[in-house]
């Protein structure tokens, strides 16, 4: 009997992995599930599908959801372009983000954004409102202030970073590709602050679908002030902390925030 299983059981777990042309660009995606809720995971500062989302990929429910995870434009595998950061490059990932969606034939769906993939949600939920159906971020930030500009200038040199967080980022990238755009993203990030310190703050009026946040109360790259105003300015938001959850939670505790993200999703 059990022989019968197996070729059904490696189908549902398996994750593939494209490339598609949106916007001017090779996108790479990995994806995985045959569920009827599609869920988008949009990757952190540097981040990609393979280093930022592996417990996610592997162990979100495959029944229930299809889930992507892209890598943007100049960060993983979608090289070239290089990665640069004119001062609308969150509108241009959201952008990219939702095209992408719509180029796999997702007219609907969800997405789980972390730190700066959960600013480009933000912006992607407001500005195209009608495609967006739940949205969960954690480590994320509505605006840069000069508390920020210091902590991000403190991860500026790679050298410093920890060997456990460095390696796979190494990897991906090399040393030189991967020291250098960390130092481009500071000087990217650092623009807002010389500005009004708004990033996204304006539009998230305008964000009408079901949200949660969530926020580990030891994140060291993200005040606690951030995602409460977050939960302030979203109408009907949720905030969930994890106590002991630092910026990675979704990797730390892999199972707690799999678990409370799919209860999210599935609810009705």
């Amino acid at each position: 009997e059990s022989s019968h299983q197996a070729p059904s059981t490696t189908f549902v777990t398996s994750v593939t992995s494209a490339k598609i042309q949106v916007n001017g660009v090779h996108l790479h995606y990995q994806q995985t599930g045959q569920g009827d809720h599609a869920v988008l995971l949009l990757p952190g500062m540097l981040g990609c599908s393979q280093t930022d989302f592996g417990p996610q990929l592997k162990s979100l429910n495959k029944q229930l959801f299809t889930i992507i995870a892209w890598d943007p434009r100049g960060y993983g595998r979608s090289i070239p372009p290089p990665r640069d950061f004119p001062p609308d490059f969150f509108e241009r990932d959201a952008k990219d983000a939702v095209d992408l969606m719509q180029a796999l034939t997702f007219k609907k769906f969800s997405m789980l954004g972390w730190s700066d993939g959960g600013i480009t949600a933000l912006i992607a939920a407001a500005k195209y409102p009608s495609l967006i159906h739940k949205l969960v971020v954690w480590g994320a930030n509505s605006s840069v202030t000069k508390e920020d500009i210091k902590l991000y200038n403190a991860i500026r040199d790679v050298s410093k970073w920890s060997e456990k967080v460095r390696k796979p980022m190494e990897e991906m990238y090399g040393h030189e590709y991967f020291a250098r755009t960390c130092e481009a993203w500071v000087d990217g990030i650092s623009q807002f602050a010389e500005k009004s310190g708004n990033i996204c703050e304006h539009l998230l009026p305008y964000i009408v679908c079901p949200t949660l946040i969530i926020h580990g109360g030891k994140d060291p790259l993200v005040p606690q002030f951030h995602p409460e105003y977050l939960h302030k300015s979203i109408q009907g938001a949720r905030l969930l902390v994890i106590p002991e959850g630092k910026h990675n939670l979704h990797l730390r505790f892999a199972e707690e925030f799999n678990t409370e993200v799919e209860k999210f999703l599935a609810e009705a």
